[in-house]
């Protein structure tokens, strides 16, 4: 098992984040990018399988976790900002990303507008776009404080599952969202969906891997063929039997596929 630290940087886009660290100085620098709702636990069960050879990072994004929550700026381009002044701060050129969800939607934004900073992109059921008002936006928008824990809880339900999860990670997810004010909540959806798709603002050069669940309610197989369409030199591979949430259910297969990713990119740039 590889030893896992903490730290805490001040970025100059105007937030502290906390981050885990796990992996030596020497191995390929890689940022874990957790989804809306989320905090940087998601990955708690992915880190201990990842091997030496990797560096792996996991930050809170702004409004998220014990990260800062600034009473706006909650865009699109500025999570991607966000990545890139950490990667300054940890003094990084560049990095592999893996996003989740829609960590993966803030990667694909960063490989657009600063391609020299990505050496790969893992996107774990990440969505080609987020465009439009999702079933659940009247729910959002109704929150008030303090956050309902009943609520939050079933909110995790719009993500069937179809493999055991325990029960502590399922109890930290609903810790995540009620870490998160109601204000954050509206307006991170509203930053995350207003905006054009990456795809369609830009080419993504960096060598992608798609990690898809063939279960997936929210993201159909169009969506997941459509956004390995959209990038040249990317890669789907169909998780049977997993929903949206592929991430939570198979850490052990990503952990597997994001290792052999990263080798195949050779050492990478820190």
């Amino acid at each position: 098992m590889v030893d896992t630290t903490t730290g805490r940087v001040a970025l100059p886009t105007g937030v502290t984040l906390p981050y885990l660290s796990s992996g030596p100085a020497s191995g390929t620098p890689v940022v874990l990018l957790h989804a809306w709702g989320e905090s940087r636990g998601v990955f708690d069960r992915l880190l201990p399988l990842l091997p030496p050879t990797i560096r792996a990072l996991a930050m809170d994004q702004r409004g998220h976790g014990d990260a800062v929550k600034p009473q706006s700026g909650y865009s699109l381009a500025a999570f991607a900002e966000d990545v890139v002044a950490f990667l300054d701060a940890l003094g990084l050129s560049s990095a592999v990303l893996l996003g989740s969800s829609s960590g993966g939607y803030v990667a694909q934004q960063v490989a657009v507008e600063h391609p020299s900073r990505v050496a790969g992109l893992v996107l774990v059921g990440a969505p080609l776009s987020l465009q439009g008002r999702p079933p659940f936006a009247d729910e959002v928008d109704r929150l008030t404080e303090p956050l309902d824990p009943v609520w939050v809880r079933e909110s995790l339900a719009w993500f069937p599952r179809f493999h055991d999860i325990p029960d502590w990670y399922v109890d930290a997810r609903v810790d995540d969202g009620l870490h998160m004010p109601a204000r954050v909540w509206r307006e991170a959806l509203a930053g995350l969906t207003e905006p054009l798709p990456p795809t369609r603002t830009g080419t993504i050069a960096a060598p992608t891997l798609v990690l898809w669940g063939g279960r997936d309610e929210l993201l159909t197989r169009d969506h997941a063929e459509g956004l390995v369409e959209a990038i040249p030199d990317s890669r789907l591979v169909v998780y049977e039997d997993t929903g949206h949430l592929v991430l939570w259910e198979q850490p052990e297969r990503v952990a597997a596929d994001l290792t052999a990713f990263v080798g195949s990119l050779g050492r990478g740039s820190a």
